[in-house]
């Protein structure tokens, strides 16, 4: 029996593999260029600057909540306060970029349609940006860095975000079996 190109494991895995390196470090060099320093890049950072507007979006999605909600809330480029209560300060790696690399990659490299790989992609980081505004939403509300030294929130969103995406593309590959109407 001949094997299906399209369904070839070690195909999926060289695919997913090289696309996660790629998306993940090309993040990391973008971030360091756009930032100023050794090989900081003026053009770049101030017309194409994805990691900026992706914070900015992070940012003020997470103060229009918490304003919903109630709370006078104040940002800036990089920082969250909500007053009398917290205040966030959202780094790099705060952004989840590189979940949303290796989501990205698996999803791009599974061989399905384009269309429900657009869809599934599309929601998936949606998903995942929505559930980051919760997380700053609520470590703005309730966490206190002296009192929480031992618990480190990255990686318990970390942990949590990757259960989800787990199941999430498990549901998504099993849905590949159901027969397609042509």
């Amino acid at each position: 029996m001949i094997p299906n190109k399209q369904n070839n494991p070690l195909k999926f895995a060289l695919i997913f593999i090289s696309l996660f390196l790629l998306f993940y470090y090309f993040n990391i060099l973008f971030f360091g260029i756009t930032s100023p320093g050794n090989y900081y890049i003026p053009f770049l950072a101030e017309h194409l600057n994805y990691i900026y507007a992706l914070r900015w979006l992070l940012l003020h999605c997470s103060a229009f909540v918490l304003h919903c909600f109630g709370f006078s809330v104040v940002v800036n480029n990089h920082e969250l306060l909500v007053a009398g209560r917290g205040i966030i300060v959202l780094v790099y790696t705060c952004l989840g970029l590189g979940v949303l690399s290796f989501f990205t990659a698996f999803v791009i490299a599974y061989p399905k349609p384009r269309k429900a790989k657009i869809i599934f992609l599309l929601t998936g980081i949606i998903t995942i940006e929505f559930l980051n505004v919760i997380r700053f939403v609520l470590l703005a509300l309730f966490w206190n860095k002296q009192d929480n030294r031992i618990i480190d929130h990255h990686t318990i969103f970390n942990i949590l975000i990757y259960i989800i995406i787990s199941i999430s593309l498990y549901f998504w590959v099993k849905n590949d079996d159901v027969p397609v109407n042509k």
